[in-house]
């Protein structure tokens, strides 16, 4: 029997079921048809557990909303002071909690000016989005083939047809895709002085994490001051410390004109992102401050629990810690590579983002799977099944580094099976 209190059910199978009947079936039968049944129970740092009791090291962390590990005992006792004195607010009014995130996350954002407040990444994008529209006064918005920024109203316009076309929000008339790395491609679609933003994840995640060719952020940075265009950095995966610094774009030295960030700031309890606007595209906020409103956005139980892991973030022991993490699967994945070479073929990492490639078309989706049997979760890259997201947490313990590498090499065997199964 699980038995929660306000619900239970007699068997895993029971979940499974009535999570096809009301859920959503689509996404429930995909994981059971990949071999992956897994239904999260309990969990504590970066281990999560199975409900019927499997025992999983996550390298997921749901692409980085737990970055300082499940149910971090520090941000618990935060988020507990938080409800001492706090709930949503209401978003019409200032906040004392509302406004001490804006400045500790100004403070820390070299060049922006304000932080307006979302639940989640998809509606921060949509804030940057309209941001740049207003400063501009254009309408039309560059992203990158296989990009991807969330699934709202105009985020997901931004992203893969895999995404666009099933709601018919797939709109060529303003929103402009070009391939990642192509700087020519870049020049072509801003020349003509019409477009409001680029909108770019500094390390694209959902595409496997290719890394920026060198100077590549700086030359997109360049054309759009050349053409009067907006720079909007996503950082919902790579802000954070994940590439060594808070924020991404400061690894790469790009300064962008307004940035997103998401997932990690809510420590994985109470949700909140942001939109970070410099003067210009804050301009609006002057103009008519109520011209974008979120009842839940910058609720102030979760901007008291953010303000905390912004403090976690800076503290000189876990900066250490990131560089030790990264390094460790640095020296790990090499040594893989040079023992597995017809499997794991390249590392893509900037610090703790990592994308692992095998030699296969689904190779990541057999690994997986592979992974998960032995104790490991890992999620393929979905518009790019070659790689898996390989995304460990700044805090993670050398001993459970190692714990991760041992798996990963226990589970070639069974990896080399599956991906022998796909090639018939």
């Amino acid at each position: 029997m699980l038995d929660y209190g306000l619900f239970r059910y007699t068997s895993k199978e029971e979940v499974l079921e009535k999570s096809i009947r009301y859920w959503n079936p689509g996404k429930t039968r995909f994981w059971q048809e990949t071999g992956v049944d897994l239904v999260m129970g309990r969990r504590e740092g970066y281990i999560i557990h199975d409900i019927d009791g499997r025992r999983l090291i996550d390298l997921h962390i749901n692409g980085g909303t737990y970055n300082l590990g499940h149910r971090n005992a520090e941000l618990i006792a935060t988020l507990t002071t938080a409800l001492e004195y706090f709930d949503i607010g209401n978003h019409w009014f200032p906040s004392v909690a509302r406004t001490a995130l804006a400045e500790a996350l100004v403070n820390c954002s070299p060049g922006m000016s304000y932080a307006v407040f979302a639940p989640g990444g998809a509606e921060a994008a949509d804030i940057a989005i309209k941001s740049a529209r207003y400063a501009t006064k254009r309408r039309k918005i560059v992203s990158i083939i296989k990009g991807y920024h969330g699934h709202a109203g105009l985020s997901v316009a931004t992203g893969d047809d895999r995404f666009t076309k099933i709601f018919l929000s797939d709109r060529p008339d303003e929103f402009i895709q070009v391939p990642f790395n192509d700087l020519a491609a870049m020049e072509a679609a801003l020349k003509g002085r019409d477009i409001a933003a680029v909108i770019l994840e500094t390390i694209p995640a959902t595409y496997g994490f290719p890394m920026p060719a060198p100077g590549y952020l700086q030359g997109v940075r360049d054309l759009c001051t050349k053409y009067g265009t907006l720079y909007i950095a996503d950082e919902v995966q790579t802000g954070f410390m994940r590439c060594g610094q808070m924020w991404g774009w400061q690894v790469f030295g790009v300064q962008p004109d307004l940035f997103i960030a998401a997932k990690g700031l809510s420590g994985g309890l109470y949700p909140i992102a942001v939109c970070m606007l410099g003067e210009r595209a804050g301009g609006w906020l002057h103009e008519d401050g109520a011209a974008h409103i979120s009842t839940t956005g910058g609720g102030e139980v979760g901007c008291f629990v953010a303000m905390r892991v912004l403090e976690i973030l800076q503290r000189p022991e876990t900066r250490a810690n990131t560089r030790a993490v990264s390094e460790f699967f640095a020296e790990g994945f090499a040594d893989l590579i040079r023992r597995h070479p017809d499997v794991v073929v390249g590392l893509r990492q900037m610090g703790t983002v990592m994308g692992v490639e095998f030699d296969h078309p689904e190779g990541a989706v057999a690994a997986s799977r592979a992974l998960y049997e032995t104790g490991v979760w890992a999620i393929f890259s979905s518009l790019d099944k070659r790689v898996l997201q390989f995304k460990p947490g700044v805090l993670m313990s050398r001993a459970l580094c190692e714990e991760v590498i041992e798996r990963f090499d226990a589970a070639i065997p069974r990896l080399r099976a599956l991906i022998a199964e796909m090639k018939g």
